[in-house]
């Protein structure tokens, strides 16, 4: 595996955790398991891993109980890992365990978001440590909402009634007056990898791009 990438300096405070929910089946994948196919030889999952750990140390991923080739793509990594026993139930399942073992403000990164990058964490992050009582929520370059979201250490209780598949939508619903946004370059905060035709555009406009560049 490639080394892990080099934290960034001047690091990020330690009350906040990045928590990476991988609890999901990839049902929309049709076939292969998104977070195990490669980018540049690593697994979609290990490098956002490695992404996170470059902008804080403290860093969680949920995992359903026995997802064994999750597990071995990632054993090495500096990582806390929670197992997730009411995975099928939806994404919530996985927030609301995670909430339970976070520190402070906790930082919801999907982890099929292949151009974020840990300079963008970063950013978010630093913007969070100047207003920690407020939501920030990444945006892309041109206002559309995206990921990722940093939550409020007073908001974790509030994970503890979520259900389903639907996230952490009600908590930024009922908190929309603390909401504030960062634009993030380009579709950064936009582009996830869920389907396969999503993966085939990214490769395309990734191709493009490298044979732009002089």
């Amino acid at each position: 595996m490639p080394p892990a990438v080099p934290a960034i300096k001047g690091g990020m405070m330690s009350d906040l955790t990045i928590v990476i929910p991988a609890a999901g089946a990839s049902s929309r994948m049709r076939g292969p398991d998104k977070l195990l196919i490669e980018i540049d030889g690593v697994p979609l999952l290990r490098r956002t891993i490695l992404r996170a750990l470059a902008a804080c140390p403290q860093v969680l991923i949920t995992l359903r109980k026995d997802d064994v080739a999750r597990r071995l793509a990632i054993q090495d990594l500096a990582v806390q890992i929670v197992p997730i026993p009411d995975a099928a139930t939806g994404l919530s399942a996985s927030l609301r365990w995670a909430a339970a073992q976070g520190q402070g403000r906790l930082m919801i990164l999907p982890a099929d978001m292949p151009d974020l990058t840990p300079e963008d964490l970063t950013l978010l992050i630093q913007s969070s440590n100047a207003a920690p009582d407020a939501l920030w929520r990444a945006c892309g370059d041109d206002g559309t909402p995206g990921h990722p979201v940093i939550f409020p250490a007073n908001l974790r209780a509030a994970f503890a009634a979520l259900h389903g598949d639907q996230g952490a939508r009600p908590i930024l619903q009922a908190n929309a007056h603390r909401l504030k946004t960062l634009a993030l370059p380009g579709q950064n905060a936009l582009t996830d990898l869920d389907t396969p035709e999503a993966w085939q555009d990214w490769n395309q406009r990734r191709s493009l791009l490298k044979r732009s560049k002089p």
